[in-house]
This record gives C-alpha cells, structure tokens and sequence, in this order.
C-alpha cells in the first residue's frame, strides 16, 4: 500500500496577510502545494489528503481536486472548532482552530495506512519526499514515527519571527526532546528567540529544527487522541491555547511509548510566512525550474 501524505492548509495565516496556501508562485500560476504534491507523486505517494477550513471547500476542490484527477488521488477533511471528545466542555466564542494536532487527528476516519504530514505553505525539497516516502514504505514498527530535520540556519525568515521545534536527537539518531519555540529571529551570528523566563535564546543556527514534515503510522490516532482529551479538558475556555504536534510528540517520547527517527535533510526550506516573503520564493522556483528539477507548467 501506498502512503499517503497529508496537507494541513487549515491555518489562517494572519502574519501573512492573506491566504497564504493558495497565493501563486509558479510561472503558470502554481501554489507551494502544488510543489509539494508534485515531489510527493514522484517519490511515490498515493493519496493526498487536505485538513481545510469549510469556506476553503470550492477553491480546494477546483484547484486541486479536479487537476490531480487521474494523477493521484484527493480527499479533503474539514478541521471544525466542534469536532471534539464526546463529553467535553468549551467556550462558545472560540474563533481560531485547536492546532496541528488536531488537525492530524481529524483525518483519523480517512486514513489507514502509514502517512506523511506537511505544511501547506513551506516548501520542503525534493529529496526530503523521498526520504519521508523511504521510511514509510520500509519500517515496519508501528510505533516509530520519523520527523525530516533540517538546520535551523536553512528555515529562517528574512522578514520577520518564525517558529520551529528544536530537536535534541540522541547519539542513535532517535529524538531525545522537541521543544516548540516561538519569535526565533535570524542574526548575524545564527538566530535569537525570547526564552521562558525573560532571558534571550541564541542559537548558531546548526540546530536541526522540525518544520511540520512528519512520518506517521496509523497507531498515532490513539496517542493524539489522549493526547488532545486532556488538552481540551484543560484548556477548553482558552480563546488561543493551541496543542502543536511537537508538544504531543514530546510528550509521548518522554514516556517510552513512541520512538522517532531524524532522518536529516540538506534542503533549504522557503515559504511565505510573510508577504514579504514571496519575491523571494517566486525567484527560487525560477532557480529550480532553470535546473530542470521542475518544468515551467506542472498541470
């Protein structure tokens, strides 16, 4: 079987000013997605599954759904504020999604087999497809996930903060702890965020940070579930507090009941996480397309 890989495209992408997942960078009008599946097809995968907003139904389908027909397949999912534990109590003025691990759990009645997981506006590399696809065609342990790792020094914004999981892997390649830090900014010297207790974080930027590209098999459903009931329980009258995937995979590293696999990427990310951002983007697609690695019109 195939695996399938998952799209999350259900951020609002506020910092952006805009739709972010669907703004074009292509010469022929292409999003970073389409990017994104066009990697993903060639190393192999079967299925595409998006986690959107509902009001983002009519642009997915006819951007996405009706192109790729006959390519590979497409299903979407929706990531609704009310789909949550039987039982739970929230606030009613919720406005903002739970977060990433609840967008991946929310797709736990569409997908059955092993499954990668991206962002819908970063932009990974084509060799990071293949190695995620490698992995979950080939491990057969169903409770050893891989995050694709990157350097920090290769995911960082000139415009402004980024976030990213900082990963400490252990001397068997095997994540020790994942750290979620948030306002990381690139320096002269490597990069700097606000740390918990005031104090400023420096980084070299040789770190290898977590950029939301994840393989998973079909046992993590359970934990993110338990993972998100208590979450819910706790934090269910919060307007903002948001469960991360790194937050729940740390978490169930910690108590031995999962194993995850850095597998290390030398691709240089890019995305759009701010306007400014785009000029920068649509010059490296030009780059790629100039080197052949993809042609001036994917569809």
């Amino acid at each position: 079987m195939k695996p399938t890989l998952l799209v999350l495209a259900a951020g609002m992408g506020s910092r952006y000013g805009g739709n972010k997942q669907l703004d074009e960078v292509g010469p022929s009008g292409e999003t970073i997605i389409d990017y994104s599946i066009y990697d993903a097809i060639r190393a192999g995968f079967g299925k595409i599954v998006f986690v959107i907003r509902r009001d983002l139904e009519e642009q997915v389908r006819e951007r996405f759904v009706e192109r790729l027909n006959g390519k590979i397949d497409v299903e979407y999912v929706f990531q609704e504020i009310t789909n949550l534990p039987e039982g739970v109590k929230v606030t009613p003025e919720r406005q903002k999604p739970w977060g990433t691990s609840h967008a991946i759990l929310v797709t736990e009645g569409t997908i059955r087999e092993p499954f990668g997981v991206i962002n819908a506006d970063d932009y990974y590399g084509v060799d990071s497809f293949r190695i995620l696809h490698d992995f979950l065609v080939n491990d057969k342990e169903p409770n050893r996930y891989t995050i694709i790792g990157y350097k920090l020094g290769n995911t960082l914004s000139d415009h402004g903060h980024v976030n990213r999981g900082i990963c400490q892997a252990g001397p068997d390649g095997y994540l020790q702890k994942i750290v979620e830090t948030r306002q990381i900014e690139k320096t002269k010297e490597g990069a700097k965020a606000p740390g918990p207790d005031g104090q400023q974080l420096f980084f070299t930027g040789e770190e290898i940070v977590s950029m939301n590209l994840f393989g998973f098999k079909p046992t993590c459903f359970s934990f993110l579930r338990k993972e998100f009931t208590e979450f819910i329980n706790k934090y269910g009258f919060d307007l903002k507090a948001e469960l991360d995937i790194p937050t729940s995979l740390d978490k169930f590293v910690k108590s031995g009941e999962i194993k995850i696999k850095i597998l290390m990427s030398n691709e240089k990310w890019f995305g759009v996480t701010y306007r400014e951002d785009k000029p920068l983007v649509v010059e490296n697609i030009r780059k790629l397309i100039r080197k052949g690695v993809y042609p001036a019109r994917i569809y």
